[in-house]
């Protein structure tokens, strides 16, 4: 198949004057490089596109393609993710991953918690601020942890995310508001084991890849995931594939929720535990990062035995599903462990 390539190149926002944190979820070259060996290696044509102004500007010029393989995480907007994806709709052209509701839905961290606790999944007790007034009116009983409402890569997550006063509520709330621009949640402080399930397929036919528990080192930024320990992870944060019983119980509830919110194709959940040891949905990322040696799948991979090529032949594959007259690429699978 002819495959075009959706992605925000990170390099080319710093270029522009953007920051470090502000760029974090964008891919670099080695990214887009290894996705574009994978799937020349898969028998594809593979055509770089970059992001929704390039894709806008060939779209209008004629420019056609089988599938699009969509990793362009967006700029501007509560519905940045969805962007591309609701193009291509419109166009009829299949892309890899999830479309442009479930994509608007999940990265608004408080409309996907009410959807998964909807199903009757657990989640966190939860509040939504919006300015100093919702800030001061949380009711909810400390510890309390906050984070703004709609990034991923655990921008703007610090070792001062967990709240242990009313006082500190009030002042970070405020930072994350003037600093992203977007309402902020405010939701009970897990204290317990956290899990990053991966998931590779789509609907029942969606299998775990893993559950990776994430264990912070000495000299890592304390109760968080955050976003100076994801960036130094080398150093101070340690991962182990878990397989114990709460594990199993966390890898049912991730796929619960990757099936009803409707994700396509490869992404993760991440989950924690509550203080009495129960695993509890946190959020979802069906647009995960798929660098080849330092993403949560990549890292699943490896921990598995499996190469690099086996998540970009699953997705492939997974997305061929919602392609005219689609045939299998290649009978059984090019990437089995060894």
């Amino acid at each position: 198949m002819k495959i075009g390539m959706t992605y925000d190149l990170r390099e080319d926002y710093l270029q522009r004057g953007f920051d470090e944190e502000a760029t974090a979820e964008f891919d670099s070259p080695e990214t887009i490089q290894a996705i574009e060996l994978e799937l020349a290696e898969l028998g594809h044509a593979p055509e770089r596109i970059g992001g929704i102004h390039n894709l806008t500007t060939r779209l209008v010029a004629g420019d056609r393609w089988d599938l699009v393989f969509n990793i362009a995480e967006g700029l501007v907007g509560p519905g940045r993710e969805s962007q591309v994806p609701a193009l291509l709709e419109a166009y009829e052209i299949p892309f890899t991953f999830s479309d442009a509701a479930v994509l608007s839905l999940s990265l608004h961290k408080a409309f996907c918690k009410y959807a998964v606790r909807g199903m009757g999944i657990a989640t966190a007790d939860f509040a939504v601020v919006h300015n100093e007034l919702d800030a001061l009116a949380v009711e909810l009983p400390l510890p309390l942890f906050v984070k703004p409402i709609g990034e991923g890569t655990s921008k703007g997550i610090s070792a001062r995310s967990k709240i242990d006063s009313r006082e500190a509520l009030i002042v970070e709330c405020a930072d994350l508001l003037s600093r992203f621009h977007q309402p902020v949640l405010v939701e009970r402080f897990l204290p317990g084991r956290e899990f990053t399930v991966g998931i590779l397929g789509t609907g029942a036919e969606a299998v775990d890849l893993g559950v990776l528990e994430v264990l912070l080192m000495q000299g890592a930024e304390a109760n968080v995931y955050s976003y100076a320990n994801k960036q130094d992870y080398e150093a101070v944060v340690t991962y182990e594939l878990a397989t114990d019983s709460v594990a199993l119980a966390a890898r049912e509830m991730a796929l619960a929720a990757w099936r009803g919110i409707g994700c396509r194709d490869a992404g993760r959940v991440d989950l924690r535990c509550d203080d009495e040891g129960n695993p509890v949905f946190l959020e979802v990322n069906p647009l995960a990062g798929l660098h080849p040696r330092h993403s949560d799948l990549s890292i699943m991979c490896r921990m598995r035995g499996l190469p690099y090529g086996h998540i970009i032949e699953r997705i492939v594959s997974s997305a061929m599903s919602r392609v005219p007259a689609a045939r299998p690429v290649v009978e059984g699978s090019k990437h089995e462990a060894s």
